[in-house]
């Protein structure tokens, strides 16, 4: 009985010998966490005062001026905010859907289909995932503007369509949840290769076209230098350019700060809502799939 006794005291108390060495992997999560939250926090908090508030007050002591800076961005040039919101909701959600579909597709054959130079074709999109998008911007405008389709809502798509990092990414999704002996199946009883990638894979892939969706609009709502070389016109700008036009003009009328960090804290908004919307979609995915399982 002592034995036995001492083996279970021995087992309780090895945990507690490794508690210290657990909790500094969870100090360091937090620092990470508040050095990440604490501009957004400065920024909400920001966007509650007013002009005279902003600079006269404790940084993070709320105002009072957070209905008034709404209306005053919204009336500003008769509401130009949210065509900048607009235009930026028209690039995030129409060039993600088009860069997931030609991820979509991509991945899956370079997945799923063996021909000659594939491994070359996907050692030259991994070259693409390694480069910058800033040095492809200038390139990109000397073509478009060469034909004829700079300053227009295509020059600002076009080249969000294609993604090197989301082909890699369905590629990779496609590889593991897609069994080759199902397609090859598929292929003995007559179905076309449309109709295999339409009704076979693409409903095993989904969650991570959803995941390749979710990365591609957050990178085009941020996006900052492609439409900033593209764009003069700014009744075409998204929210991130825009912005930045404001900020310029600050400098000479410092009251639209004000109106440049209740901008960026509105701009911020709709993401929130993207990733919990995806969130919930991934959640009901690994319930339906532990159902089927």
């Amino acid at each position: 009985m002592s034995a036995t006794t001492t083996a279970v005291r021995a087992a309780t108390a090895a945990p507690r010998g490794h508690r210290p060495a657990g909790r500094i992997p969870t100090a360091v999560l937090l620092l990470g966490a508040a050095y990440c939250l604490l501009p957004v926090a400065w920024v909400v908090v920001a966007a509650t005062k007013s002009g005279s508030e902003l600079f006269s007050t404790f940084t993070f002591l709320p105002g009072s001026g957070l209905a008034d800076n709404v209306a005053e961005l919204s009336a500003y040039r008769d509401g130009v905010y949210w065509r900048w919101m607009a235009n930026s909701a028209l690039y995030a959600g129409v060039g993600a859907l088009l860069s997931t579909a030609v991820s979509a597709l991509s991945g899956y054959a370079l997945a799923l289909h063996r021909f000659r130079g594939r491994e070359a074709i996907f050692n030259v999109l991994i070259a693409g995932v390694l480069m910058p998008p800033v040095i492809l911007a200038i390139p990109q405008y000397l073509l478009l503007a060469k034909a004829g389709m700079a300053d227009s809502y295509l020059s600002v798509l076009l080249p969000s369509i294609l993604s090197p990092y989301g082909i890699y990414l369905a590629r990779i999704y496609a590889a593991a949840a897609v069994p080759s002996d199902i397609v090859e199946a598929g292929r003995i009883d007559g179905a076309g290769e449309w109709r295999l990638f339409r009704s076979v894979a693409l409903p095993m892939m989904l969650p991570g076209l959803v995941t390749v969706f979710l990365f591609q609009s957050v990178a085009i709502w941020n996006n900052f230098m492609l439409p900033y070389i593209m764009l003069g016109d700014d009744e075409k700008f998204p929210v991130t350019v825009g912005l930045f036009t404001l900020l310029q003009q600050g400098a000479s009328a410092p009251a639209l700060y004000t109106l440049v960090i209740t901008g960026a804290l509105l701009s911020v908004i709709p993401l929130i809502a993207l990733f919990l919307v995806i969130q919930r979609f991934w959640s009901l995915d690994l319930l339906s799939g532990a159902v089927k399982s």
